[in-house]
C-alpha cells in the first residue's frame, strides 16, 4: 500500500500538519527532536511526497523548463549546466527540451512543460512563435530569453554582443598581417539573430578597415553543405588566408574541409572559432577561440527567472542585456 503523511505522522506521533510544515521547510517552531522523529519515520517507511498535488496547494511545483534551440552546441550545454546548478542549490527541479530550431516543436514543448505545471521558462527563442511569446506575456508567465532576441521585447534576454565578438576576430587577423578574411557559419535562412549579427559585425569591421568583402567569402549554409561551398571557394584564383567561423558547428565543418584539403594552420590560413571547446586547446595547433561567458549568462538567467518567479512580476525594462566575449589566444593565427 502506498504510505501517506498521515501514515508518517501517526509513526512519528505528531500530527499531520506538523509533517506537512517539515515537508515544507517550515521549521521555525519546531523542535530538532520532532524533526529527527519525522526524518526517521519518513526513511523507515519509505515515503515519496505526491509533488503534483502539493504543486496545485502551493500554486508552485519547484520546476522549470529549458528549451534550447539547438542542444548540439557547446554554448548550450554550458548554459543548460550553469543554469542546472543555480536551480540545485535552490531546490528547482528543470525540465530541458531541444527544439531543434523547429517553431512548431518549440510550441508543442512550450505546452507540455506548461501542463506539467512548471513555474517558469527559460527559451533560446526560434522564429515564429511571436503569438505565443505575446500571449504568454500577457498573462504575466515567466519567461526569460536566452542567446536570442524576438522582433518585439515580451520578456528580458540574455545575450552575447554578436557585433563586438566578430570585431575582435577581425581585429587579431590584422593585428598578424591577414586581410582577406573568410566568415563560415551555419544557415541564416531562419533567420537566427545572432549569425545574422555576426556577420553584421564582420562586415562591418572589414569596411571601416577598408577591407575586401567578397560576397562568395561569406559562406553561411545548412551544415551538411558547408564542406562543399568552402571548396568551391577555395577553388577560386583569389582566396583567402583566414577562415572566422562564428560557431561550434561551422568550426567543425571547417576543419574538416582543411583536413580533406591537407592544409596547414596557420601556414596555409589562419582559423579563429566562436565558442570554446575541450578539443580545440589540445587539437595541433590549438585553436584560438572567441569564447562566450557561458557559465555567468546561465546563472544570471536562471537568477533572474528565479526572482520573477517569487516576484510575480516581469520587469518592465525589457532591454536585451549583452554581454561581452573574449579572445582566447591559441596557435591558429
Amino acid at each position: 500500500m502506498k504510505v501517506t503523511m498521515a501514515d508518517v505522522a501517526k509513526k512519528a506521533g505528531v500530527s499531520k500538519s506538523t509533517v506537512s510544515q517539515f515537508m515544507n521547510k517550515r521549521y521555525e517552531f519546531m523542535a530538532e527532536k520532532t524533526k529527527v522523529k519525522i526524518q526517521e519515520s519518513i526513511e523507515e517507511l519509505g515515503y515519496i511526497p505526491n509533488n503534483i498535488a502539493r504543486s496545485l496547494k502551493m500554486k508552485e511545483s519547484n520546476t522549470i523548463g529549458i528549451i534550447v534551440a539547438n542542444i548540439l552546441h557547446t554554448f548550450s550545454t554550458e548554459v543548460i549546466r550553469a543554469i542546472e546548478d543555480v536551480c540545485e542549490e535552490k531546490g528547482v527541479h528543470v525540465f530541458v527540451c531541444n527544439a531543434d530550431d523547429n517553431p512548431q516543436k518549440e510550441r508543442s514543448y512550450i505546452d507540455m512543460l506548461r501542463a506539467k505545471q512548471v513555474d517558469g521558462l527559460i527559451i533560446f527563442p526560434t522564429v515564429g512563435n511571436e503569438d505565443l511569446y505575446a500571449d504568454l506575456r500577457k498573462n504575466n508567465f515567466p519567461i526569460v530569453f536566452v542567446d536570442r532576441r524576438t522582433e518585439k521585447s515580451y520578456y528580458p534576454t540574455i545575450m552575447l554582443d554578436n557585433h563586438r565578438a566578430s570585431e575582435i576576430a577581425i581585429d587579431q587577423f590584422i593585428e598578424v598581417g591577414k586581410r582577406k578574411i573568410a566568415i563560415v557559419s551555419t544557415s541564416i535562412e531562419r533567420k537566427v539573430i545572432p549569425r545574422i549579427e555576426r556577420i553584421e559585425g564582420y562586415q562591418n569591421k572589414m569596411k571601416a578597415c577598408s577591407l575586401p568583402i567578397k560576397e562568395s567569402w561569406i559562406v553561411a549554409t545548412e551544415r551538411e553543405k558547408i564542406m562543399d561551398a568552402l571548396q568551391v571557394v577555395w577553388d577560386k584564383e583569389d582566396k583567402p588566408n583566414a577562415f572566422y567561423a562564428i560557431n561550434d558547428l561551422a568550426l567543425m565543418e571547417l576543419m574538416k574541409f582543411i583536413k580533406k584539403n591537407n592544409l596547414l594552420i596557420p601556414q596555409d590560413i589562419s582559423v579563429i572559432g566562436l565558442d570554446d571547446s575541450p578539443f580545440l586547446e589540445v587539437f595541433t595547433p590549438a585553436i584560438t577561440v572567441i569564447k562566450q561567458p557561458t557559465f555567468q549568462m546561465g546563472i544570471e538567467a536562471a537568477q533572474l527567472l528565479l526572482k520573477i518567479i517569487h516576484d510575480k512580476e516581469i520587469p518592465d525594462e525589457l532591454e536585451v542585456q549583452r554581454y561581452m566575449p573574449h579572445l582566447l589566444k591559441r596557435e591558429s593565427v
